[in-house]
């Protein structure tokens, strides 16, 4: 989208050039100034359009790299939390797999886990 400074700006600077050329063919001095004063002014109006088109480009890109980044980080943020999940299931099977195969030895090492978190309980407190 083009700004409308750089529209009135690029207007105002070929109306400036042509009255300065109308100026220097007729010999008056006044118009060739006033001309030129208009060109340089849709000059400076035109450049200032383009320095704000350049920063609402610059501004749309940002967002859209910022938009992006979060789509990516949500999409590695679900593909963390699915594979967390299907550890973890996997795990649990693994576990209960172990637990029906050899339930004594099961309870022996749950035991050996309480008494020692017991242990680091108690050992904190003193």
């Amino acid at each position: 989208m083009v700004d409308t400074d750089r529209i009135t700006g690029a207007a105002r600077e070929i109306g400036g050039k042509i009255q300065g050329a109308v100026g220097d063919l007729t010999g008056s001095h006044r118009d060739s100034a006033e001309g030129r004063f208009r060109e340089a002014q849709g000059a400076a109006e035109n450049a200032y359009g383009q320095a704000k088109d350049t920063v609402r480009q610059v501004a749309d890109r940002a967002q859209d790299y910022a938009g992006h980044a979060a789509d990516q980080a949500q999409d590695y943020a679900e593909d963390a939390y699915e594979r967390g999940s299907h550890y973890l299931r996997r795990g649990t099977r693994q576990v209960s797999h172990q637990v029906a195969e050899y339930p004594v030895a099961s309870l022996v090492i749950a035991g050996l886990v309480g008494f020692g978190l017991g242990l680091l309980v108690n050992a904190n407190r003193d």
